[in-house]
């Protein structure tokens, strides 16, 4: 069964990050970033499920945990992309109990490792573990502030789907240049193109989050500026 699963996780893997790095440079909502943004998150909840089913045949905790959180964040980020409308679902809080649960057992271990003789839990060090469980805990706060609210708006939406799709993005990318240097030319190891392939997602991911942030604060003061344009006639005719 390895055999095949692990054929697949490589696969997967493979097409998530070339379609990954192909989707963060079209432009956002186009035809192409559409169909292309699809690939990524079919491969992706392929690469992160192999992942954790391989991960539990060789019981390894730690990638056990990371595959779920890959999985939920580009489910959630694929859901949130669809739901124009606004509005919750019971597989929100489906995502929130799961997304809770990777957060505790990471910093848990994160604990555990610290306090351990070797530093080490099942082979990490606390690092990776306080690390992808902060990711996790941020994560599960975005959604309770969704569900209280019972929805989000449009730039919201768009920095909920773009944040959640590009860390999933990091994780499969680290997982590749990093994790795995061998795979490389020892050139790409030297000269630190595998480490800047790796983080380039995050890099991305700052750079859209600016983008639709400086958008919405220009949207909000052309609006401000707007209604107080359209007082100034009300104005002079009371004075009038």
């Amino acid at each position: 069964m390895r055999s095949p699963l692990l054929f697949l996780h490589i696969i997967a893997g493979t097409i998530g990050v070339l379609s990954g790095f192909v989707a963060v440079f079209l432009r956002k909502g186009s035809r192409r970033h559409a169909v292309v943004g699809e690939v990524f998150v079919i491969s992706m909840l392929a690469l992160s499920a192999s992942g954790a089913i391989l991960a539990i045949v060789k019981f390894q905790p730690g990638n056990i945990l990371g595959g779920i959180l890959t999985f939920y964040l580009v489910a959630t980020a694929w859901i949130t992309a669809r739901r124009r409308n606004g509005g919750t679902s019971i597989f929100d809080w489906a995502g929130l109990l799961v997304c809770l649960a990777v957060g505790a057992t990471e910093v848990t271990l994160g604990l555990e490792a610290a306090l351990s003789p070797t530093g080490m839990k099942y082979d990490y060090p606390p690092a990776p573990y306080f690390i992808f469980g902060a990711v996790a805990l941020i994560a599960a706060t975005g959604d309770v502030r969704m569900l209280v609210r019972g929805g989000i708006s449009s730039r919201q939406r768009i920095a909920r789907h773009l944040w959640r799709m590009s860390f999933a993005f990091f994780i499969a990318a680290a997982s590749v240049f990093l994790a795995r240097p061998q795979l490389f030319p020892a050139i790409l190891q030297r000269t630190g193109v595998l480490a800047l392939l790796s983080f380039l997602p995050l890099l991305l991911m700052i750079f859209w989050l600016i983008r639709v942030w400086l958008k919405n604060r220009a949207s909000r003061t052309n609006g401000n500026e707007e209604r107080a344009l359209g007082l100034l006639p009300r104005l002079k005719a009371e004075r009038v």
